[in-house]
Order: C-alpha cells, then sequence, then structure tokens
C-alpha cells in the first residue's frame, strides 16, 4: 500500500493543508460575521467604534495567519510524480473517436453492394433459366444415345426492317438523338456508350441500372420490341432532376436524385427507396 501511495506526495503536509484551508474559511466568515453585525454592546459611538476597529483588525490578522500557514503547507506537499502508473486507464487515449471511424459509412456502402449484386444475380439467373434446354424424363428414358449438341442460331432480319424500326423509334423520341450505323456491310449496329464510366457519381448509378435494364428486357423472338422498351425506360431519365422519389416525395437523399426507374411503370425511386 505504501509503494501506491508513494507518488511524490507529503501526504501528512497534505493532511495539514487540508486543515489549514479550513481554518482559513473560518476565519473569512469571522470577518464577513463582524462586517455583518456591525458595531454593537457599547454605550457611547466611540466605545463602538474603537471595539469594532479592533475585533474587525483581530479577525483580518487570523485570516493572515492561516494563508500564510497554507501557503507554507503548499510547498511542503510536493508535486506528483510524472512517472506515476496510469495502469489501464493510459490505454484510454489509444481508442479511436467514433465520429472519425468510417465503419457506419464502409458497412452500409457493403450492403447497397451486396443487395445490387444479389438484384443483378437473380436478373441474370432468370434469363438463363428462360434460355436453357429442358428435356423430358421420357426423352431420357427412350434415347440411350446422347442427343446431338444444339447448334447455336441467330435472328437474321432483312435491313430494311432494322432502318423501319430504328426509324420508328426515332419518331417516338425526337428529344433522344439516335444513329444507326453498318460497319461492317449490311450488318446494322446501334452503339449505346453505357460502359464509360462518367466522373459524377449520379451517372454513375445510371449507368450501372442501365446495365441491369439490358439485362431485363431480353426477348429474342421480338427484338424490335426489346429496342423500344429499352428506349422508352431510357427515356425516362429526361427528368432525372425534376422528378421527386414516389416513396419518400424528395429529390435528393444523400445529394443524389431519383436514379432508379422502375421497369414496368418508370416511376422514380432513390436506390434505398426502392427496395
Amino acid at each position: 500500500m505504501a509503494d501506491v501511495l508513494n507518488v511524490g506526495v507529503n501526504l501528512e503536509a497534505f493532511a495539514q493543508a487540508i486543515s489549514a484551508i479550513q481554518a482559513l474559511r473560518s476565519s473569512v466568515s469571522r470577518v464577513f460575521d463582524c462586517l455583518k453585525d456591525g458595531m454593537r454592546n457599547k454605550e457611547t459611538l466611540e466605545g463602538r467604534e474603537k471595539a469594532f476597529i479592533a475585533h474587525f483588525q483581530d479577525n483580518l490578522h487570523s485570516v493572515n495567519r492561516d494563508l500564510n500557514e497554507l501557503e507554507r503547507l503548499s510547498n511542503l506537499v510536493g508535486k506528483p510524480s510524472e512517472n506515476h502508473p496510469l495502469h489501464n486507464s493510459g490505454l484510454l487515449s489509444l481508442d479511436p473517436v467514433q465520429d472519425k471511424t468510417p465503419l457506419y459509412s464502409q458497412l452500409l456502402q457493403a450492403y447497397k453492394w451486396s443487395n445490387k449484386l444479389q438484384y443483378h444475380a437473380g436478373l441474370a439467373s432468370g434469363l438463363l433459366n428462360q434460355q436453357s434446354l429442358k428435356r423430358s424424363a421420357n426423352q431420357m428414358g427412350v434415347s440411350a444415345k446422347r442427343r446431338p449438341k444444339a447448334q447455336p442460331t441467330t435472328l437474321v432480319l432483312p435491313p430494311q426492317y432494322v432502318d423501319d424500326v430504328i426509324s420508328r423509334i426515332d419518331r417516338m423520341f425526337p428529344e433522344m438523338s439516335i444513329h444507326l450505323s453498318r460497319p461492317n456491310g449490311t450488318s446494322a449496329m446501334l452503339l449505346l456508350d453505357i460502359w464509360s464510366k462518367s466522373n459524377y457519381q449520379v451517372f454513375q448509378k445510371v449507368t450501372d441500372h442501365a446495365t441491369t435494364a439490358l439485362l431485363h428486357y431480353q426477348l429474342p423472338q421480338m427484338p424490335d420490341v426489346v429496342v423500344r422498351s429499352f428506349m422508352t425506360w431510357l427515356r425516362s431519365y429526361i427528368k432525372l432532376f425534376q422528378a421527386p422519389c414516389q416513396r419518400c416525395g424528395k429529390f435528393l437523399q444523400d445529394g443524389l436524385p431519383p436514379t432508379w426507374r422502375d421497369f414496368r411503370t418508370l416511376e422514380a425511386f432513390h436506390d434505398t427507396c426502392r427496395q
């Protein structure tokens, strides 16, 4: 126990200093009591004045004496040792400040990324299941030999049909510029650059949603419907900064407008509101 208390402080002088503080407070209280009581218990005015002054001087001398004693004891107390062991309390300064720890933002970003990955994986799985070959159990039981692998087929459309479809879509969306090119002869190509990464976060999100829309609008038997549906969905972004969110009613959330457009209703939603 003595080793713990041996921190460079004179404990006996410390206890005496506490007593001196109490004595000083009592002396100061007597001074104010003397001032409060005033001149009393004397028949003549001169006698009352002399008695008051003498009593007041005695109280002031007591205050001065107690103050000098306290100063003397304060010099004997000493200073605490700088090498005082702090034990586990010395590790408090190593704890991170919660406001400066980006744990919440990192968890939120990982959660959004996980939801987006799960959503895109579900769309891709549905499309792959639609395109898969389905063989019945009877066919598998009857034929002992392996069926020949189906050859891949492509949808070949006449150039005039493609030109008519693109021209109709161009007339449907006069505010959008649509160009059709044929770099390899009769093969037509409609170029939509949704893969180049923008410097702005809002357009990066639009690019991600457009990639999802390309996976959603898949109908190989009716390519004109696919193109028209995708262009109709893409045209809904003409009011990207004007349409409020259909769920929360706000124009901005986390500094971004509602970047998601529903595939059927084309209504605007924030990423967190569409869940």
